[in-house]
């Protein structure tokens, strides 16, 4: 991997992806789900919505421009609906995985079942996922700024830790994990390429997995069910590096982990420890959009094992609530985390260390299409504030 800092972007100023919906979208999304109007007819609001999303991104200064995600139930759908094999369950049993901190709070609400996806048939990608919304988001914006364009992308592990490898694939397709990830890889490979081929230079990564990761309930679960979970974080490692090992050198690839944001609520706890020098040492990514607006995900003192050629973006302000942050407070704690870094393996300056932070909300806006508990006022002040911010610590 390229050594050079990928920082333009992203910018200084950053985003998740996800911003709240206007009513009508809502109302639109919601008839959708109920099964009282067509896609069609979702996709006409949808286009008439994302001109003023992305008016609303440039209005506040941020420069890395999404479509809010307007096109989406929720922030991981996408891939996993269009990709040739792949069946929607409408109503799956949430399995044994009891341990995975999300399905745990479904079922403590006496949820048992919920909409997934299940691989019936070998993975093919036989069209475009994200590439008809990248041009219709290109058109919105001046040539000059295709390139800080972001596609947001559902990770590569999310069914699979959702339902294990028992029940992610059926055994007279595939076999093995390795298997089914192959074909899995390959997709999300000519995907990437595609969105390349068109002008994409940015793309994320939404993955809550490697947050679960840290949750002691969850290691606790995974060891009482007999699974191996280093072996298993190792694995998710590797498949994200299969799929972007020899990526264009200006392609910026990032992922965002946080620990749930379902309307404001988060689903887990702790801190990056556990997983650390893996994470920032082994996953090949340019890019870690990491929550830190509360105590639940631990101290900044991870950030020791960031490398010298990778960037972390600091979720400091919250997008779970109206309560501004201070601008005074939030350089404090990119200083901090500077100071982390230029102590780390290995030391560097403070000015280098700081070259490598970004200014971010922890998480979207609207993970799920109903958004978050906070107003459009507080939405466009929370990224304002941002913006505001990072002027004053990078000047």
């Amino acid at each position: 991997m390229s050594a050079v800092l990928h920082l333009n972007p992203p910018t200084r100023a950053e985003h998740i992806g996800s911003l709240l919906r206007p009513a009508k979208l809502i109302a639109k999304r919601t008839d959708y789900e109920a099964n009282k109007c067509s896609a069609e007819e979702l996709r006409v609001v949808e286009d008439e919505s994302i001109p003023a999303v992305v008016k609303l991104q440039q209005e506040v200064g941020v420069k890395t421009i999404t479509d809010g995600e307007y096109r989406r139930g929720a922030f991981y759908q996408g891939i996993f609906e269009k990709l040739e094999g792949m069946t929607i369950m409408p109503t799956r049993q949430c399995g044994s995985s009891s341990y995975i901190p999300y399905v745990a709070i479904f079922k403590a609400m006496g949820l048992t079942e919920y909409t997934s996806i299940y691989c019936t048939g070998k993975i093919k990608r036989a069209k475009g996922v994200h590439t008809e919304d990248f041009k219709f988001l290109k058109e919105l914006v001046a040539p000059e700024d295709v390139k800080f364009l972001k596609v947001t992308i559902c990770g590569p592990t999310w069914m699979h830790l959702r339902h294990g490898p028992e029940y992610t694939y059926n055994h007279s397709v595939y076999k093995t994990d390795a298997e089914y990830f192959a074909d899995l890889i390959k997709a999300y490979r000519e995907e990437i390429d595609e969105l390349y081929q068109l002008g994409c230079r940015h793309i994320q990564f939404d993955d809550p997995t490697f947050s679960f990761f840290c949750a002691e309930s969850m290691i606790d679960g995974m060891r009482e069910a007999g699974v191996n979970h280093e072996a298993l974080l190792s694995m998710y490692i590797d498949v994200y590096n299969d799929i972007l090992k020899d990526r264009p050198a200006d392609l910026t690839v990032g992922v965002h982990t946080c620990r749930g944001n379902y309307k404001g609520m988060h689903y887990t706890e702790g801190s990056l420890d556990r997983i650390a020098e893996k994470f920032f040492r082994d996953l090949q990514v340019d890019v870690y959009y990491l929550e830190y607006d509360t105590e639940r995900s631990g101290g900044l003192e991870p950030l020791r094992y960031l490398p010298t050629n990778k960037v972390v973006v600091l979720g400091l302000v919250t997008s779970k609530s109206e309560k501004l942050e201070d601008i005074a407070s939030l350089k404090k704690r990119v200083e901090e985390a500077a100071e982390i870094i230029s102590q780390g393996h290995p030391k560097r300056s403070k000015v280098e260390a700081l070259n490598q932070l970004c200014l971010s909300p922890q998480c979207g806006f609207a993970s799920v299409f109903e958004g978050n508990p906070i107003s459009e006022e507080g939405e466009r002040s929370k990224l304002e504030l941002v913006v505001a911010a990072a002027k004053q610590i990078w000047q």
